[in-house]
């Protein structure tokens, strides 16, 4: 951890709701660092209690029992419009905003330093322009927001909390909703940010698979525990990742990084190229065939890649994975 950087601390937070009396202890032992030029994902099942993590970051619930630190000053000593001024926030809402041009909503970013009826000096035009220019929006600047499919949408959030000019930038699943290729590029343009600003940006998400492509640092919640704070491939090489996971049906696996189930599962012998192996191993998996006894040659003659199925003194050639477990199926049943 880099104490020069680190803008956001806690430690031992307990979180929560008071209700006359009583507490209502959603989650404890919290302990976090938030460091600028990072892009840091908070992952965890639903319920555990992130969102009233990052309510009570942004000061709208208080901790239970003690503070979220903010510039070494706790959060609940801040004042609304100070806070707005270090914390963007990007929620998974959509603003009534379908009237309004892109250009209209990002110049939103600015109402903390402007107030909702202040002119728009060419300074805060200097930061709009720069928070278009950031996430490669300029292109539909002028489009309202009607217009905009959902990946557009969700840059220009992002763009409006940009210009909003904070040091840190908090969203709540901001590639829910979205197609593979928008879940990429919206999270590779938030590493970028964090890079390329110098912002803190944390984020919200479930989208484990990408989250390790993108992040610095994981904060892992799991019902119970400590908050579990570290890079994504120390977390994954210490098994820690497994506390995503709800039962021991499931495990990473270390190999590939991916979620697999853990029944065990034999393979026939499989020849070819080892990213080929892969994916047959997959679909075999995938589809529950064993066919034991049996192996699988894979072979590229020119351009076409071929399947040999070997069944004793019997060798059985496809042309592709699925016209192999078709067979297979076939043989099985």
């Amino acid at each position: 951890m880099s104490i020069q950087n680190s803008i956001l601390q806690a430690t031992n937070l307990s979180l929560g709701y008071q209700k006359g009396s009583r507490s209502n202890v959603i989650a404890a032992h919290i302990s976090f660092s938030l460091e600028k030029g990072k892009l840091t994902c908070l992952l965890g099942p639903n319920g555990v209690g992130k969102s009233t993590l990052i309510k009570t970051i942004l000061g709208q619930i208080p901790a239970l029992k003690y503070q979220v630190y903010l510039d070494k000053k706790p959060t609940n000593s801040i004042s609304i419009k100070d806070l707005s001024k270090k914390i963007a926030v990007v929620l998974t809402e959509k603003i009534n905003s379908a009237n309004l041009t892109v250009k209209q909503v990002v110049s939103l970013g600015r109402i903390p330093h402007t107030g909702w009826l202040g002119n728009l000096s060419v300074a805060d035009q200097q930061k709009i322009d720069v928070a278009i220019q950031s996430t490669h929006i300029n292109y539909i600047e002028n489009r309202p927001m009607s217009e905009l499919s959902d990946g557009q949408l969700q840059k220009v959030m992002i763009a409006r909390a940009l210009a909003q000019d904070c040091e840190i930038l908090i969203l709540d699943e901001p590639t829910a909703h979205l197609d593979l290729i928008n879940r990429f590029e919206i999270m590779h343009l938030l590493r970028d940010i964090a890079r390329n600003k110098n912002k803190a940006v944390l984020v919200v998400t479930h989208d484990l698979d990408i989250a390790i492509d993108t992040a610095d640092e994981f904060w892992l919640m799991q019902c119970g525990l400590p908050l579990v704070c570290g890079s994504p491939e120390d977390l994954i090489l210490q098994g820690k990742i497994d506390l995503l996971l709800p039962n021991d049906r499931l495990y990473f696996d270390k190999s590939d990084g991916k979620v697999q189930d853990s029944e065990e599962f034999q393979y026939p012998h499989i020849d070819g190229p080892e990213y080929m192996v892969k994916w047959v191993k997959l679909a075999l998996r995938k589809n529950k065939i064993n066919p034991e006894g049996k192996s699988i040659s894979i072979k590229t003659e020119g351009k076409q890649t071929y399947f040999y199925l070997s069944l004793g003194k019997q060798t059985l050639k496809f042309e592709s994975i699925a016209s192999c477990l078709d067979h297979l199926n076939l043989v099985k049943n």
